[in-house]
């Protein structure tokens, strides 16, 4: 073993929450593939449902069933093979819910939101997001937001016509400007990131951002005396008590010494 060899935990969760009467988020944890997604779907009777679990199976499934020179959508020089991999799946995924919208029109307002991470051995990771599903990352002690909300607030903030405060509670926080199932192929965005031993990353819905701070989500994730499993429970149990407006997902992935 060399010292750049880091051992993952991984652990998932969601939660209907405290107002809804179905739960419209799916997510996987792949360890052996170091695939981990997070999709907030949208649309209503069922479509939501419908959305987020197509496109959480479509990207597992390419993601861990990949042939060689299998790139649906080409190859991006700007991209390392696994960030590209993440790229070609998330746009697949916007594809077969597509398709599926074809076939059923009842289904035309549907779509999700998603976020992934693919986690190589050393830590090396690549990070892909469409919608306002959020990743973050715990490091010394700090989070940070790895990813950009897609959504109509955060673009209004990144002109500095909105501040942060008036963002989080702007009548329009949850419109969103990119999801998946779009007929126009949305950006997908990816951020390259390297877990050290101690550092935790979490992908989350906005039902738990919507209720939860940062600080207080930083503070979860910072209490080294609690399982990855204990983690995810305090998350969700924190965006319940504070009103559990929306169904809540978290996943974290842990990073340890090899």
């Amino acid at each position: 073993m060399t010292s750049e060899e880091i051992h993952l935990q991984f652990h998932g969760l969601t939660d209907v929450g405290k107002l809804r009467d179905h739960n419209e988020d799916t997510f996987v944890v792949k360890p052996e593939a170091g695939l981990v997604v997070v999709c907030d779907g949208m649309g209503g009777h069922a479509g939501g449902e419908v959305a987020s679990g197509i496109a959480v199976d479509t990207i597992t499934e390419f993601i861990c069933n990949q042939k060689e020179g299998d790139w649906p959508f080409g190859r991006d020089d700007g991209h390392s093979e696994a960030g590209d991999r993440l790229r070609n799946a998330a746009l697949l995924a916007n594809q077969r819910i597509s398709e599926r919208i074809e076939k059923e029109p009842a289904l035309a307002r549907m779509g999700t939101t998603m976020v992934s991470a693919l986690v190589v051995p050393d830590g090396t990771s690549w990070v892909a997001n469409v919608g306002d599903s959020r990743a973050y990352l715990w490091h010394d002690g700090i989070l940070r937001q790895v990813t950009s909300d897609h959504s109509w607030v955060n673009e209004q903030v990144q002109r500095g016509v909105l501040s942060n405060s008036e963002a989080a509670s702007h009548p329009l926080k949850n419109v969103i400007t990119r999801a998946l199932g779009a007929r126009d192929v949305p950006p997908v965005d990816l951020v390259k990131e390297r877990l050290r031993p101690g550092d935790c990353l979490l992908l989350c819905s906005d039902g738990l951002t919507g209720m939860v701070s940062d600080a207080d989500i930083g503070a979860i994730l910072g209490d080294y005396g609690l399982t990855v499993e204990e983690i995810c429970k305090r998350l969700v149990a924190a965006a319940n008590q504070a009103g559990g407006e929306d169904n809540i997902t978290v996943v974290v992935l842990r990073a340890r010494a090899a």
